[in-house]
C-alpha cells in the first residue's frame, strides 16, 4: 500500500530543507570571505592604533583699514623759499707804488715781481677848505643928492609956537628900487610932532640904493633931521 504525504507537509518540510541549505551556503561564502581577506591583508589584523586629534585655533582676522576720503581741493604745496648764498666781494688789494724811472746813464735792474702791499695805506692828508669868495664891498644907499630934491619936513605950526626944537634919527628901508620901505625912530628928539613930522616927510623921499659890485641891493640907512627956530 502506498503513502502519499498530504500537502500541507510536503511543502512545509521542502522549505525547511531550502532554508537549511541557504543557511549553510551563506556561511560557507562567510568563512571564505573571511579566510581570503586574512590571507590578502595580514595587516588588517593588527590592532589599529589610536589617533590623536589636535584642534587648530582660528588666527584673528586683520583688521579693516579705511582708505583715506579724497578731498575736494586738495591743498596746494606752498612754495620752498630758496635761500641763497652771500656773495662775497673779492678782496681789494692795493699795488705798491712803481719807482720812478731812473736816469740814462743808470742801468736799472729788471723790476721785481709787483705783489700786494700787506699793510695798510697810509692816510690821505686832510684837504683844506677853499678860501671863501670875496664879495665887493656893500656902498650905503644916499639921500643927500641934489637930484633926488626930496622936500624938507614942514615944521609943525604948534611946535613954533611952544618953542620946540630938537634933533630926530630916523632908520628907513630903502629898497633896490630906491623907495622907503619903511621908517621907524631911531632917536627921538623928544616931541611926539616933530618925531612925526620928519617920518611923514622921509616916507615920500627918493633914494640912492646901496650898491654891491655892479647890482642895487637893498639895505638901511639912518637918516638925520634938525629942527631949529632959526631955520
Amino acid at each position: 500500500m502506498h503513502f502519499y504525504p498530504s500537502p500541507e507537509t510536503g511543502s512545509s518540510s521542502a522549505w525547511r530543507r531550502s532554508v537549511a541549505a541557504g543557511v549553510v551556503a551563506a556561511l560557507h561564502v562567510v568563512a571564505l570571505l573571511v579566510a581570503f581577506g586574512l590571507a590578502v591583508r595580514p595587516d588588517l589584523a593588527k590592532p589599529l592604533q589610536a589617533l590623536t586629534v589636535r584642534m587648530l585655533e582660528r588666527a584673528p582676522a586683520p583688521p579693516v583699514v579705511e582708505p583715506p576720503r579724497p578731498q575736494a581741493h586738495p591743498p596746494a604745496p606752498r612754495p620752498v623759499p630758496v635761500r641763497r648764498a652771500p656773495v662775497t666781494p673779492p678782496p681789494v688789494l692795493a699795488a705798491a707804488p712803481v719807482a720812478d724811472a731812473a736816469p740814462a746813464s743808470f742801468t736799472a735792474p729788471p723790476p721785481a715781481e709787483v705783489r700786494p702791499a700787506e699793510s695798510a695805506p697810509a692816510p690821505a692828508a686832510p684837504t683844506s677848505p677853499p678860501a671863501p669868495a670875496v664879495s665887493a664891498p656893500l656902498v650905503a644907499a644916499r639921500f643927500d643928492a641934489d637930484y633926488l630934491q626930496n622936500p624938507k619936513p614942514v615944521y609943525p605950526p604948534m611946535s613954533r609956537r611952544l618953542g620946540e626944537e630938537g634933533k630926530v634919527v630916523l632908520r628907513v628901508r630903502v629898497s633896490a628900487q630906491g623907495q622907503a620901505l619903511s621908517v621907524e625912530v631911531r632917536q627921538s628928539s623928544g616931541f611926539t610932532r616933530l618925531d612925526d613930522a620928519a617920518r611923514s616927510a622921509v616916507e615920500r623921499w627918493r633914494f640912492v640904493p646901496a650898491r654891491q659890485g655892479e647890482q642895487a641891493v637893498e639895505a638901511w640907512v639912518l637918516v638925520p633931521l634938525t629942527f631949529t627956530l632959526d631955520n
